[in-house]
């Protein structure tokens, strides 16, 4: 008796695909690369690379704000160094992170932990806290200087405060990191949310049963733990974004009272724009490109050893 073969020759082997090594081939596939690359290369040269470039060279000459001058080598970096305005400038920029970066981010996470769980009424709560954030800067500032404002304003009206929020030297700056605060949180819940909506469900059931509970306990031994690179993340852009700071200072109080508020990259606005002073201001602004950057590389190096241990 000859045993039952199952006979295979009704399945059509699979086929390689064909392959074609000639010259051709590998010329029309770079060229497709290329055309596929070049755009945003051109982009990233002509508009960051180059103005890069440009700024750095012009930070070492006399130059206005049209680029006319000549060479003096340091001597912008020498003044920059003994400039008192420039030294304010930096302290207020500091001073103007300290109100925001950390505060913004415990607002979005408060926030996003509330929103989250919400069911029926989810995407309205995050509507709502999203659509200041995609208000035009100068419609955020007209509101707030009409909430803020120190005769008619609401506030003092509710509150029967008589205080000029930004006409006060100790108010002003406090009062621009809250508007800013409020302008920006609705980013920070969105991205907390997406990190909270990322942790698995049964992380919290596991720990239910095993009789670790919820609340605070699995906020610090579950939540927190596994929504960090969130939160790290969130902190970055933060710190990136409040050292750029301009707008809402511009808007709000001119950089008054008596400079009391004024930030470097006001200060660079007013040496090029007002004072055309091109060469000195772009001594200020490579001196802050790089404060960014050393500040961000500190940072995600502290971030790289939290993850380590």
């Amino acid at each position: 008796m000859t045993p039952n073969v199952e006979t295979t020759h009704d399945i059509p082997a699979p086929r390689m695909p064909a392959r074609r090594t000639g010259g051709k081939i590998k010329s029309v596939s770079w060229r497709t690369i290329v055309l596929l690359v070049a755009p945003f290369t051109i982009v990233y040269l002509a508009f960051l690379i180059y103005p890069t470039i440009r700024v750095i060279e012009l930070s070492f000459t006399n130059s206005d704000i049209a680029g006319v001058g000549h060479f003096i080598g340091g001597r912008n970096y020498e003044q920059l160094m003994k400039d008192p305005l420039f030294w304010a400038s930096l302290w207020h920029t500091i001073y103007f992170i300290i109100l925001t970066v950390v505060p913004n981010t415990l607002v979005g996470l408060v926030f996003g932990l509330m929103v989250v769980r919400l069911k029926r009424l989810r995407n309205t709560a995050l509507a709502l806290f999203f659509l200041p954030y995609i208000l035009p800067v100068s419609v955020v500032t007209q509101i707030w200087l009409w909430v803020l404002d120190p005769n008619f304003g609401i506030i003092n009206f509710l509150t029967k405060l008589k205080i000029n929020w930004f006409s006060d030297a100790a108010w002003a700056m406090p009062s621009v990191a809250f508007v800013t605060i409020w302008w920006t949180v609705g980013f920070n819940i969105l991205l907390f949310i997406a990190g909270l909506e990322a942790i698995p469900r049964e992380y919290y059931e596991a720990a239910a049963l095993d009789g670790a509970g919820g609340g605070f306990r699995a906020f610090r031994f579950i939540t927190w733990p596994l929504l960090w690179p969130v939160t790290s993340l969130v902190l970055l852009l933060q710190l990136i974004a409040q050292w750029q700071i301009f707008n809402q200072v511009y808007l709000l109080t001119a950089g008054g009272p008596y400079n009391s508020t004024i930030v470097v990259l006001q200060y660079m606005y007013v040496r090029a724009f007002q004072q055309q002073q091109g060469g000195y201001a772009s001594a200020i602004s490579v001196v802050l490109f790089v404060i960014i950057l050393v500040t961000s590389l500190v940072y995600l190096r502290f971030v790289r050893l939290r993850g380590n241990t």
